[in-house]
């Protein structure tokens, strides 16, 4: 299975993931992002919708692209039932956490499977990490990655110390962190995929600015779409987290928007313009 373009994100769907998950897989999305914290993300639910779609639209797990999480404590809430048991070692609890997400995914293996954010300590980060290398090395995972790591150091630190690259990070990409430049750039030249979040709504003075407007007017796109669009170009795999069965089939249709360099060249400007100074080196 080809890495999507797109990624339908479950975050804060509730109990409408359910419903949610199976009219995105029905406008055509195949990749669905979700993670074992429950304060944020219902993955039993996902589950019940792809039971839905197998039994009742005929399309199997083997078509989605299935992503889930590692959430470390620090990330819970402790009111809340656990994925695993916080008293146990980091390898358990990451171990704990994979099984449950497979027993409520409904599925065997996952496409990918990240760490949420780093955890306390590089030494922690590491365990978690070396958990991932073992169900990768057991085929339980295609990809691994880590979710919430803005600095390429601690990217390093894991490829050096798990002597393999690793696969996929998804950050927040938006103005406030400059688009996260230094990562993605690392991401690039290392082959990694880079996932965003907060592609749209961390950015509204892009989406207002020239730039995007230009690409509107000429392509008859939204601007939404335009962002999409030139984040795929530039190498960034856009999560998308509507409830709108309309924005739903425009973010999947912006794959087919054709885009000249001077486009792309005109939004990576004005992120450049945008970009908070002390967050970048690319003033």
């Amino acid at each position: 299975m080809s890495f999507p373009k797109i990624i339908y994100g479950t975050a804060w769907k509730k109990e409408r993931t359910t419903s949610l998950v199976v009219q995105a897989v029905l406008q055509g999305f195949r990749a669905i992002d979700t993670a074992g914290q429950p304060k944020h993300y219902q993955e039993q639910l996902v589950g019940d919708a792809l039971d839905t779609l197998k039994q009742q639209h005929g399309i199997n797990r083997e078509d989605i692209f299935l992503q889930t999480k590692y959430t470390s404590i620090d990330g819970q809430d402790t009111s809340r039932p656990l994925p695993y048991d916080p008293t146990a070692s980091v390898t358990d609890q990451v171990r704990q956490s994979f099984s449950n997400s497979l027993k409520n995914l409904r599925t065997d293996y996952l496409d990918s499977y990240i760490l949420h954010s780093p955890l306390r300590t590089p030494a922690l980060t590491l365990e978690a990490w070396k958990v991932l290398l073992e169900l990768q090395d057991d085929g339980k995972v295609h990809k691994i990655g880590i979710s919430n790591c803005y600095d390429t150091r601690v990217l390093q630190f894991l490829i050096d110390n798990g002597k393999r690259m690793l696969d996929v990070v998804q950050n927040r990409w938006y103005e406030g962190n400059a688009w996260d430049t230094d990562v993605v750039q690392f991401c690039k030249t290392h082959g990694i995929y880079y996932e965003s979040f907060w592609t749209l709504s961390g950015s509204p003075n892009l989406l207002q600015g020239a730039a995007i407007q230009d690409i509107v007017r000429r392509t008859g796109c939204t601007p939404a779409q335009a962002l999409f669009r030139t984040a795929q170009i530039m190498g960034v795999t856009p999560l998308s987290g509507t409830t709108d069965e309309q924005h739903m089939k425009e973010g999947l249709a912006c794959v087919d928007i054709s885009l000249t360099d001077a486009d792309v060249g005109g939004v990576q400007k004005a992120m450049k313009s945008l970009a908070p100074a002390q967050k970048t080196g690319i003033m």
